[in-house]
């Protein structure tokens, strides 16, 4: 694992209030090519209400055998399905007769209103049965509301993130424009998995087949890490959406998964209060935790990060790192799509129009200083999300929006204020 913390300043006025950035960085290794990939264990939870019926049912069908024929027979595999009420498809279990299996998916049918509670916690208790050293994944897939059971986001999004601190990760997948994003974004967020927009069926089969190629060469699990900080700072904050846990003395981050070769940026902010002694002063420690697959041994890397307090007509000619620049306006446009988001579920399409408008034009005003392909290609985007919204394609801005903000905000690394 290759891990590394930057600063965008590491000098601060002595007797002056200030604000740092710390931009935290990890590489999962790579897959080992010597070794056999360990056995996963996959839990879908598969809506089969009224409104799956025909094409999206079909295709969500034709999904689960192609990842059945790609799965092998020392993996554990699962079905549940649910509309108002919870069935077992397939009992979690080695995949030793796929036939079997194929058989049973071929047999789902649609049914009545969207109970996903009910077949979420179903699914998570399949997944807990056989979950062991490796893990598990719960897949939910649904094209609807959730309109009986618990509907409250907040408390599956609770659900979810008990699920992961045992070692469940939930990722989600919303197929067409009727299903609540806002729902299954707050599942995955924590569960720390990744919530994926399937504009049509034909997107349906690509979308869960990326999510099992990451699943199949995961090489660390249960990562998280934890903020220490230090005296006297006392507060900070976390841009990236993540599950958190508060602690007296700051946070613990829970990472979940990475796949191999993946790299995970998270920034946070911290809030120096005046310092009256010059020179080195450290003012947070962080502590990277997680497992390596296969070998399943756990590894801790810390790291102290340190200001140089110096005078302040010495800190006034400071030069941010640009990196870290860049982080910090990345996961500010995360935040104004969130907004936009909203004034969109809200019906106030002017509103959220003018949102990614203005988030596009901050990026764009950045880049006058230096070309950033990375700010370029999202402030670009940002505009034609505004212009689609104008042009009649509100709910498909808002699913899109949310799903592509959702990835960029955990995956790169707002989530906790301490």
């Amino acid at each position: 694992m290759h891990v590394s913390a930057a600063l965008d300043v590491d000098v601060v006025a002595v007797e002056n209030d200030d604000e740092i950035s710390v931009l935290f960085e990890i590489t999962a290794p790579a897959a080992p090519t010597s070794e056999p990939r360990p056995a996963a264990t996959v839990q879908i939870v598969l809506d089969r209400s009224g409104s799956m019926s025909g094409e999206p049912l079909d295709a969500a069908k034709a999904a689960l055998v192609s990842l059945v024929e790609r799965l092998d027979p020392t993996d554990n595999f699962g079905i549940v399905a649910f509309d108002d009420t919870v069935q077992i498809v397939s009992p979690a279990g080695l995949l030793t007769d796929k036939q079997v299996v194929r058989r049973a998916i071929a047999a789902i049918d649609a049914g009545g209103s969207t109970d996903l509670s009910s077949g979420y916690v179903r699914g998570l208790q399949e997944a807990r049965r056989l979950c062991g050293a490796t893990g598990a994944t719960v897949l939910i897939v649904s094209d609807g509301h959730a309109n009986a059971g618990v509907t409250d986001p907040v408390q599956l999004g609770g659900v979810a993130a008990h699920a992961q601190r045992h070692g469940i990760t939930t990722t989600t997948v919303g197929l067409g424009l009727g299903y609540s994003e806002v729902l299954l974004a707050a599942i995955a967020a924590g569960g720390a998995g990744n919530h994926k927009f399937a504009d049509g069926t034909d997107d349906t089969g690509p979308v869960i087949a990326g999510e099992i190629d990451g699943l199949l060469t995961k090489t660390v699990q249960a990562a998280s890490l934890r903020v220490m900080l230090e005296r006297p700072v006392q507060h900070a904050h976390l841009l990236n959406d993540l599950p958190v846990v508060t602690l007296a003395d700051g946070a613990i981050v829970e990472l979940g998964e990475l796949w191999a070769g993946e790299t995970r940026r998270l920034l946070l902010k911290l809030t120096i209060p005046a310092v009256a002694a010059l020179g080195l002063a450290q003012v947070a420690t962080l502590e990277l935790r997680y497992v390596t697959v296969p070998d399943f041994t756990e590894e801790v890397v810390t790291l102290p990060i340190s200001v140089n307090v110096v005078p302040a007509d010495v800190a006034a000619g400071r030069l941010p790192d640009p990196a870290v620049t860049s982080e910090v306006l990345f996961l500010t446009a995360q935040t104004a799509k969130r907004d936009a988001e909203r004034a969109l579920r809200d019906g106030d399409v002017k509103t959220a129009a003018m949102m990614y408008r203005a988030a596009a034009s901050a990026l764009q005003a950045e880049l006058a200083y230096g070309d950033n392909d990375e700010l370029r290609s999202e402030a670009e985007l940002l505009a034609s999300l505004g212009a689609q919204a104008l042009g009649g394609d509100a709910s498909r801005v808002a699913k899109f929006s949310t799903s592509d903000r959702h990835y960029k905000s955990t995956k790169r690394g707002c989530g906790w204020t301490a």
